[in-house]
């Protein structure tokens, strides 16, 4: 009985968890859709939603391959900070009134380019999600005597669990944002400082791999980078979303 309790407990928290980086997926999802046409956006949605499934189910059987190879990791984290970086620095540009009178129009990306974009996103989103995962089913004792993919069978079934219930809010999530963000466009900024800290969060992931040791290995796991992460993360979005709002309504009024 103890030990069904705590597997609830950990689920609880995974689902929690899992939720949170779902909803930064489809925070990102959203983004990236958005200047397609309605028709296109549903569909590159559909795919998104889609390849986070895959990917994510992927990452579990071949978790302890992404536990074990760093590089993995890295490229994850690469991948998410150049996305971060380069919207915050083209919206910059875009601001710049020196480069108004002679900026051409941004070609945005057709359909089939956006989806790939989005994938990639996926995979890092996934890589990211199952690392989160397994730092919490490994605490659990072992249930059963069989693996999967080189974890415990009941500690994948919680992970299993846990990843797919994230998926399911992604499912909604991803167009309730879209929404959000045709509504308060400037969130946008706000939400790739957000993908950049989770990029942040896989590099100190990087760092503190026991094949790279610039980092101690437990310092990921410790109560104060967990504290760290979180709240800054829950301020970015505070701060984002009331500027976000405050912005709307000043261009209501000016308009």
């Amino acid at each position: 009985m103890e030990i069904l309790l705590e597997y609830g407990w950990v689920l609880l928290v995974l689902v929690g968890l899992e939720g949170l980086l779902a909803a930064d997926n489809a925070v990102v999802m959203a983004v990236m859709v958005k200047h397609l046409p309605l028709a296109q956006r549903k569909k590159a949605l559909f795919y998104g939603l889609l390849g986070a499934f895959v990917f994510r189910f992927l990452a579990l059987f071949m978790i302890t391959l992404i536990v074990d190879w760093w590089f993995v990791q890295a490229a994850g984290a690469a991948y998410l900070l150049f996305i971060s970086i380069k919207h915050i620095y083209d919206s910059k540009k875009k601001k710049d009134p020196e480069d108004e009178a002679v900026k051409k129009p941004k070609k945005q990306s057709g359909f089939w380019m956006t989806v790939v974009k989005v994938e990639a996103a996926d995979i890092a989103f996934a890589i990211d999600s199952m690392l989160a995962a397994v730092a919490l089913a490994v605490t659990l004792p072992a249930l059963g005597d069989f693996t999967i993919g080189g974890i415990n069978g009941g500690q994948f079934i919680v992970m299993f669990l846990g990843g797919v219930i994230g998926l399911v809010i992604m499912r909604f999530a991803a167009q309730w944002f879209v929404k959000i963000l045709e509504k308060y466009p400037q969130l946008e900024t706000a939400a790739f400082v957000i993908v950049g800290w989770v990029g942040v969060k896989l590099t100190v992931m990087t760092l503190a791999h026991p094949n790279v040791q610039i980092l101690d290995e437990h310092f990921p796991h410790s109560t104060a980078w967990k504290l760290i992460f979180w709240t800054v993360l829950v301020g970015i979005a505070v701060v984002g979303y009331i500027t976000g709002v405050r912005g709307a309504k000043k261009q209501d009024h000016t308009s």
